[in-house]
């Protein structure tokens, strides 16, 4: 019972008002912690009760020391504008005997009217961190006299990547503060850092884990082939089950728009819920869903964290969640407060690996069940042949000499015969073309320098030397174009007088050609 926390006469009043007369393990451990003044960091299963085990002993501390003259004195932080709406309700229920006011401030809604709301200055301010530090960095929202802080689901907080967003918040807090921080596992890559910043040696508490077995829920997997198989078992799960309201969880925000098309269709109260929806509609939508006029809600894995939604009796992943956690939080909008729920996955070929990794972490066994007026092609992988070998004849195969593989005559005709680069073939052809004119001009070489040898050099010798730069180019000189085998030599290497247009040009321009030596 309640009583033994020495809670206020009001807050048993609200407490009785919603119907909560024993308290869960995870309040059982919260509660003192908190009213004693620590720092807490609490993990527990989905629908355990959290969200009751840090209100109480906070109003609690509020009606004990009251202090009307100060700005906002508690602040909630919420990853989903979802879950704001419902802690604010919470915590709205369970002061609605006291003079404590609540609001919530979240992004999608009229800032101004936000910003006049904030000037009746309520106690508690429960939001998201983007329109929170929106009102903090517009001096709309004063922290300085803030006295506890909240961080609900920090490790959703994180992965959605608000990590800066509430750095920047605390950092406007008093540092005297009482921080409260709830996460699915205390083992999150970077809550031990963002603790060690906020947090002054917390007291942990962890009853159960996430991953913890739901006994009270019946998990089930039917096969299917496509998408389109997808959407006839979903539509015969829905028309044959027994619920009063269901979810059904899709990956991505296009499947879920036209899942809930196709539903709707098939003559099924069906509403659409996911993050690119404006607030307005997302608050219907919400509505309609909690007061039984919608029984089908498709959503993304927005709903998958902290709605505490009553009478949800059948949970369906429509797609597989791309991991275990998500896969527990998803699960856990049924079956809360030890009542039964359902949750069925639909399994295509591609997720079938994916189902077995889920398994494996969180350590349990999903029942196959089988749809006979809709049944699968698909059966599972095909399974490996066993082999009669045990392990003796594996250690002996290991001494077995291996056979030698069968030599080939395409494998081997060109072994040695590399073929060689292609700067040596051409080298070889240039040496090949180039013999006969080296041979002439070595042969001339030979016989101009014999005489040299016996003769002394004389000034006939010196004077028939001068003139011969004079000399016509020698009959083996006029043979170079036999380098070419028979082709014609090119227009560019004909003779100098078609460079005279060239030249009156230049003259014509006012320069003279220029001489080469």
């Amino acid at each position: 019972m309640f009583e033994q926390f020495g809670l206020s006469a009001p807050l048993e009043k609200g407490l009785a008002k919603m119907g909560l007369e024993t308290p869960t393990p995870v309040q059982v451990e919260m509660i003192p912690a908190i009213l004693a003044g620590h720092d807490v960091q609490a993990s527990a299963m989905t629908g355990s009760g959290k969200s009751a085990a840090f209100l109480l002993p906070l109003l609690q501390k509020m009606l004990e020391n009251p202090a009307p003259n100060t700005a906002t004195r508690c602040l909630v932080l919420s990853p989903t504008r979802e879950l704001a709406i419902q802690l604010e309700s919470h915590c709205r229920e369970l002061a609605s005997f006291t003079a404590i006011q609540s609001l919530s401030i979240l992004g999608g809604e009229s800032f101004k009217e936000q910003k006049a709301k904030l000037r009746k200055n309520p106690e508690f301010v429960i939001g998201t961190p983007g329109r929170i530090l929106e009102h903090v960095q517009k001096n709309s929202l004063e922290l300085g006299d803030l006295e506890f802080l909240v961080l609900d689901e920090a490790d959703r907080t994180l992965d959605m990547g608000f990590r800066d967003e509430v750095t920047e918040i605390v950092s406007q807090c008093r540092t005297d503060r009482q921080t409260v921080l709830l996460s699915a596992t205390l083992n999150h890559q970077g809550l031990g850092k963002i603790s060690a910043e906020i947090q002054r040696s917390p007291k942990k508490i962890a009853i159960g884990t996430h991953r913890s077995a739901h006994e009270n829920i019946q998990q089930d997997t039917i096969l299917a082939d496509d998408p389109v198989h997808k959407k006839q078992l979903c539509s015969w799960l829905l028309a044959n089950e027994s619920f009063q309201k269901s979810v059904v969880f899709t990956n991505t925000r296009v499947h879920a728009e036209e899942l809930a098309v196709f539903l709707i269709k098939q003559g099924h109260k069906t509403a659409c819920l996911h993050g690119e929806m404006l607030q307005d509609e997302r608050k219907r939508v919400m509505t309609l869903f909690r007061e039984g006029k919608v029984r089908v809600l498709v959503a993304t894995d927005l709903a998958a964290r902290g709605l505490d939604i009553p009478a949800i009796d059948l949970v369906i992943n429509f797609a597989m969640p791309r991991s275990g956690d998500e896969y527990v939080h998803r699960i856990g909008r049924t079956g809360r407060a030890g009542v039964n729920g359902r949750a069925v996955s639909l399994i295509s070929p591609q997720e079938w690996n994916l189902m077995e990794s889920i398994e494996r972490y969180l350590k349990l066994s999903f029942t196959p069940r089988v749809v006979e007026s809709l049944p699968a092609k698909f059966d599972g992988p095909a399974k490996k042949k066993k082999t009669d070998k045990n392990k003796k004849d594996r250690a002996n195969s290991k001494d077995k000499a291996i056979p030698k593989a069968k030599q080939r005559h395409r494998n081997r005709k060109n072994v040695g015969k590399r073929r060689a680069p292609a700067a040596e073939k051409d080298q070889a052809e240039n040496t090949e073309t180039l013999a006969p004119l080296y041979k002439g001009k070595q042969s001339a070489v030979s016989k101009e320098e014999e005489p040299s040898v016996h003769k002394k050099p004389s000034a006939q010798n010196s004077a028939q030397k001068e003139p011969s730069a004079h000399k016509e180019p020698s009959a083996k000189k006029q043979a170079s174009p036999s380098l070419y085998k028979g082709k014609e030599p090119s227009a560019k290497k004909k003779p100098s007088a078609n460079k005279e247009p060239s030249a009156k040009k230049s003259k014509v321009d006012g320069f003279a050609p220029l001489k080469r030596k």
